[in-house]
């Protein structure tokens, strides 16, 4: 699949925002958190494939735990250690971004449980601009689980969801500056876990 810029000028995916919060004016944990991985790291390439391990890893799918909070805000979700796919996905833009690494958004309609609830919604992940390479890659931070195998790689995509085309599923190849609005209207209006399930996307907020 080829990888799509929504907007031309690379210095939009730099950008910090209320939901991308980094910076010191906004979260100096993410920006202090950073600067300690890379300092341990021996080149771009490796503090991407660290920092994408750091928020895979050691930030919590809310839905894995049973949860008790929702979070949108890259400081929240770092502050509360879990999320789900698309808050995970702010913190790790935003920890990628406050080093000035370009890195979006990106959304798969997925079926969200085939035999629970065999209707689609929307999955997010990033996608990160590797400088030496000259070319967008796409990461999957959603966190591992059984059945679930999300995996750094520079060739060969390796996410946490396979497409099934043959089940209407489809990846949307845009690279998106700022996270989707209906996905942050979900993940702000919906008081607790319970309420977002429900309250999940299906569609983009904007026309691709």
């Amino acid at each position: 699949m080829i990888l799509q810029q929504q907007i031309d000028d690379i210095a939009y995916y730099l950008k910090t925002s209320d939901v991308i919060d980094f910076g010191y004016q906004h979260s100096h944990e993410i920006i202090d958190l950073s600067n300690g991985i890379k300092a341990n790291s021996e080149s771009e390439i490796d503090y991407i494939k660290k920092t994408f391990e750091y928020v895979r890893d050691s930030i919590s799918h809310s839905a894995d735990i049973r949860g008790s909070v929702v979070t949108c805000r890259a400081s929240d979700v770092l502050k509360a250690k879990e999320g789900i796919c698309y808050a995970k996905s702010h913190l790790l833009a935003a920890m990628l971004r406050c080093v000035q690494i370009p890195t979006g958004f990106c959304y798969q309609r997925l079926i969200l449980n085939d035999e629970s609830s065999p209707h689609l919604v929307l999955h997010g992940l990033n996608a990160v601009y590797i400088s030496s390479l000259a070319k967008w890659i796409r990461l999957d931070a959603r966190g591992n689980k059984h059945g679930v195998n999300a995996q750094f790689s520079l060739e060969q995509e390796q996410l946490a969801f396979t497409v099934r085309t043959e089940k209407g599923e489809e990846d949307i190849p845009i690279i998106f500056a700022n996270p989707d609005g209906n996905v942050v209207r979900a993940l702000t209006e919906s008081k607790n876990l319970d309420a977002l399930w429900t309250n999940l996307p299906a569609e983009l907020s904007r026309a691709v």
